[in-house]
C-alpha cells in the first residue's frame, strides 16, 4: 500500500446487530486495507463487561466505536481499548434511535456541544491513538452550515482528529424511526465538501447513500475518506475491488465468492464448537452471491427448516453452495 494513502481512505460503517466479529472476519477476506469498526458499544456496557473489548478485537485495522456521555468513563474505556490495540476510538454522535434519545447519547448529544467537548477532551488526553467522531450534518432544526462549523471547530479544539460526517440531518422525533432516519432526511453532500474547504488541515470522511466504486471515487475528489454501510451489507462483493482501486494495492484478493466462503469453513467450524449458531456466524456472508444465478435458491436452502439449521452442521452451508452457478 502506498504510504501517501491514509488508512481511513475507505471504511466500513459500524452497523448495530450487523458488523459483529463474524462480519468483520468475513470482510477481511474481501479487503485487507479497509478500516473496520466494532458495532456501537456503550461505555456502560464495557464497565459491566470489560471482556467485550477483547472479544471484538478479532481483526487488524479496527476502530472501537463508543457511545455514552460520561467523560471519565469514556476515558477509561479508551485507555483499555488502546492497550488492546485498537486503531482509533470513534465517538458516536449519529445514532438517532429512541433509546439513544432517552439515555442521552448518540445524535442527541449534538444539541449539547459542551458535554461532547468534555467527552472528547477526556478521551484525547488519556490516549495517544486518534479520537474521532461519527456525526450527522445537523439535528432537527440545527442543520445549517454555521451550526455545523461551530460544532466541528469546538471539537477540534477539544482534541478530535477526524470527522466522519453522515450527510443527513438527524430527525429526533418519536414518529421518525432509526430506519426512516436513514432515508427521509435529504442527503446534502455539498455541506460536507464545504466543511472540508473550511478545515483543510482536518481529515473529513463522508458517509450516507454511497453505493458504488464510482460514487466512492467521486467523493474522494472533495474529502479525505469515504464510508459505506448498508450498500456493503447488501452486496459485499463491492469490497473485492477496494484494495486495488482505492489503496492501489495489487496483491491479489480471491475473486470467486464460492472459494471465499469455503475458505471460512475451518473458522465456522471452530465457532460452532463454541456453541455459536450457524446462522449467527454466516449471516454476514449470505449476500456475497448478490446478482449471481442461484443466490435465491442458496438462501432458501439455508433457511428451509427441513435442513435443520438447529443441528448447526456446516454441511448445510456446503450443500447450499451447490445452487450457485458462476459462469
Amino acid at each position: 500500500m502506498k504510504k501517501n494513502i491514509p488508512y481511513f481512505r475507505f471504511e466500513i460503517a459500524p452497523m448495530l446487530k450487523k458488523t459483529n466479529k463474524y462480519c468483520r472476519y468475513f470482510y477481511r477476506k474481501l479487503t485487507k486495507n479497509s478500516l473496520l469498526y466494532t458495532e456501537m458499544i456503550h461505555s456502560n456496557t464495557i464497565k459491566k463487561n470489560e471482556i467485550i473489548l477483547l472479544e471484538n478485537y478479532n481483526v487488524n485495522n479496527i476502530v472501537l466505536q463508543l457511545a455514552g456521555n460520561k467523560p471519565k468513563l469514556l476515558s477509561l474505556c479508551a485507555k483499555k481499548a488502546e492497550k488492546i490495540g485498537y486503531k482509533e476510538i470513534n465517538f458516536n454522535l449519529g445514532c438517532p434511535s429512541l433509546k439513544s434519545q432517552k439515555n442521552n447519547f448518540g445524535a442527541s448529544l449534538m444539541n449539547q456541544p459542551l458535554i461532547v467537548s468534555d467527552c472528547i477532551k477526556s478521551m484525547s488526553d488519556s490516549v495517544s491513538i486518534p479520537i474521532t467522531v461519527k456525526m450527522r450534518i445537523g439535528i432537527n432544526n440545527n442543520n445549517n452550515f454555521i451550526f455545523l462549523y461551530k460544532f466541528i471547530n469546538l471539537l477540534i479544539k477539544s482534541g478530535c482528529k477526524r470527522f466522519i460526517i453522515h450527510a443527513r440531518t438527524a430527525l429526533l422525533y418519536k414518529k421518525i424511526s432509526t430506519r426512516k432516519n436513514l432515508v427521509i432526511p435529504k442527503l446534502n453532500y455539498e455541506i460536507v465538501y464545504k466543511i472540508k474547504k473550511k478545515f483543510p488541515n482536518i481529515k473529513i470522511s463522508i458517509n450516507g447513500g454511497i453505493k458504488t466504486l464510482i460514487d466512492i471515487k467521486k467523493h474522494l475528489k472533495y474529502v479525505d475518506g469515504v464510508m459505506l454501510g448498508r450498500a456493503i451489507f447488501k452486496n459485499p462483493k463491492i469490497l473485492i475491488g477496494i484494495d486495488k482501486n482505492i489503496y492501489h494495492n495489487n496483491k491479489s484478493i480471491v475473486q470467486n465468492p464460492i472459494i471465499i466462503v469455503k475458505s471460512m469453513f475451518s473458522y465456522i467450524e471452530k465457532e460452532l464448537k463454541k456453541g455459536i449458531s450457524l446462522i449467527t456466524i454466516i449471516t454476514p456472508l449470505l449476500n456475497i452471491f448478490h446478482g449471481i444465478n442461484g443466490s435465491h435458491n442458496f438462501k432458501n436452502f439455508i433457511f428451509n427448516k427441513r435442513n435443520s439449521l438447529d443441528i448447526n452442521n456446516i454441511e448445510v452451508l456446503n450443500k447450499a453452495l451447490s445452487y450457485i452457478k458462476i459462469k
